[in-house]
């Protein structure tokens, strides 16, 4: 995903974001921060989900009795009556879906458009209403107009490896006839895949649609099969030491999961693995990897490997340090697990392409911060040459309060994100998050000034609460119940 606007989710109410392959977003906590990771999400979900089904499994917690108002955006004067995404993104090449069937995209940078309202319900039985598709298309961005929007400044040979095809017809559409909004789906077939055609796949009125048309994507529209491949791949990375600490069953399919769980498993394939055609396997080789990068970021490391109990057909995580010591991954520290997980997913050459993750700085000791940074920055793909296996095309955000993550990343992948009063009609104020950049810095090219913010203020309004009012005395200091504010005054009675 190379830019995403919003507008009308939560308090995302119009925003503009330009990604690259690594990016920091840092700002105080409750500021909406993790609203951004929401709308990435939603956008995951709706690509394999019903619309009110997605819209409830976005952060459920806030909302108990799951009206899906609670994610359009608030003013205090009304709340928005829809909420609309623009995005840009890199679809794979080639893409196989969960039925096992396989698209090949006649073109793989592509905008997407989403408009989405609600609908008050007509069952008086029914108190909360539902969510309605206004507005969806996809249409393909020329290889022009991809160096004018890439705005990372990725080299030509990573550039020429990822951006593939010629230029198209739009892939989905909307269209007003005969007083009612219609979503198309075009076929768009390639020769490859045998289908040689182009026209429409269906044509649907799109308020009776319960799904977005892109979630319906097959081996017929393949390029549209691609998208929905990329975008359900987007994850919102949450560690759960508990589940990184689970053996798994012999048989448990592959792929570290958002929890962290299913790191042995993963491992014990990656060394079932040949790495080159008509080679045998090497585990050896694998977990000597694994090791090595663990040694490189933590120092006492020596070896990492997988227990196969084939009587009870569990696989276990091990770590041997440089003493000799074996210990089980379920007694590891909670941050050692996590440099595991990101190593190995590291090691997927396939998986998930967009990865977001909430203060990577969590259960980390201090001087393991810049070894977490360095480790997810080596995660994403770098732009500087072409994509491959040993280069996957990788994205990362992440998000912090913490002002020692943002003195260890580049300038150019911070954006600071704060809360701006805006007046509505009604005279109140209403805080929409906003975005900034750092100045000199790809992101501040064709800003203006109220967007840049210097890294000083920055890390200032990171590390600072608040500063004390000069008339507190210096007994505030002070420990001592004695001299706390609730009991002096009780003592002079």
């Amino acid at each position: 995903m190379t830019r995403l606007r919003i507008k009308g989710f939560k308090n995302l109410s119009d925003v503009e974001v330009y990604f690259g392959p690594f990016t920091c977003i840092a700002g105080a906590n409750a500021v909406g921060k993790s609203n951004l990771f929401d709308a990435i999400r939603f956008l995951s979900l709706l690509a394999d989900m019903k619309l009110d089904e997605a819209a409830r499994s976005i952060r459920a917690e806030d909302d108990r009795n799951g009206d899906v108002r609670s994610l359009f955006t608030n003013d205090g004067h009304a709340i928005a009556k829809e909420m609309e995404f623009d995005l840009d993104m890199i679809v794979p090449r080639e893409a196989v879906d969960e039925l096992g069937q396989t698209g090949e995209a006649s073109i793989t940078y592509l905008n997407y458009k989403l408009r989405i309202g609600y609908r008050e319900s007509s069952d008086d039985r029914r108190q909360l209403g539902e969510l309605e598709l206004l507005f969806e298309e996809l249409n393909y961005i020329t290889h022009n107009d991809a160096k004018k929007r890439l705005r990372f400044r990725p080299s030509k040979d990573w550039r020429e490896s990822v951006i593939h095809g010629r230029k198209t017809s739009k892939l989905i559409s909307t269209l007003p006839e005969d007083e009612k909004t219609f979503v198309v789906l075009h076929q768009d077939g390639t020769a490859r895949s045998g289908l040689n055609k182009r026209g429409t796949g269906y044509k649907r009125v799109a308020r009776q649609l319960p799904r977005t048309v892109l979630s319906a994507g097959d081996a017929d529209s393949p390029t549209v099969l691609c998208a929905r491949v990329e975008l359900r791949s987007w994850e919102l990375l949450q560690l759960e030491p508990s589940a990184m600490r689970e053996s798994d069953s012999i048989n448990q399919s592959t792929g570290v999961d958002a929890s962290g769980a299913h790191m042995a498993a993963t491992l014990y394939e990656l060394g079932r693995t040949p790495v080159f055609p008509g080679k045998p396997a090497d585990p050896d080789a694998i977990y000597q990897r694994v090791s090595n990068r663990l040694s490189e970021l933590l120092g006492n490391v020596r070896a990492v490997g997988v227990d196969v109990d084939e009587k009870r057909e569990l696989l276990s995580l091990y770590l041997v340090d440089r003493m000799g010591v074996h210990t089980a991954a379920r007694s590891l520290s909670d941050g050692t697990l996590s440099f595991i997980a990101l190593v190995i997913k590291q090691m997927e050459s396939r998986g998930n392409r967009l990865l977001c993750m909430e203060e990577p700085e969590n259960g980390i000791h201090p001087r393991r911060i810049p070894a977490i940074l360095d480790l997810l920055q080596d995660i994403a793909v770098d732009v500087n040459c072409a994509v491959d296996e040993a280069n996957p095309l990788r994205q990362i955000i992440v998000n912090t309060h913490s002002p020692s993550v943002v003195q260890q990343v580049p300038d150019e992948s911070v954006l600071f994100a704060e809360t701006m009063p805006t007046w509505t009609p009604g005279r109140k104020t209403f805080d929409r998050l906003v975005f900034r950049n750092l100045p000199d810095t790809w992101r501040s090219s064709d800003n203006d000034d109220e967007m840049i913010v210097q890294k000083a203020s920055l890390l200032a309004f990171l590390r600072v609460p608040g500063k004390r009012r000069e008339s507190e005395d210096a007994r505030h200091e002070s420990r001592r119940v004695v001299d706390s504010d609730y009991v002096q005054p009780l003592l002079k009675l």
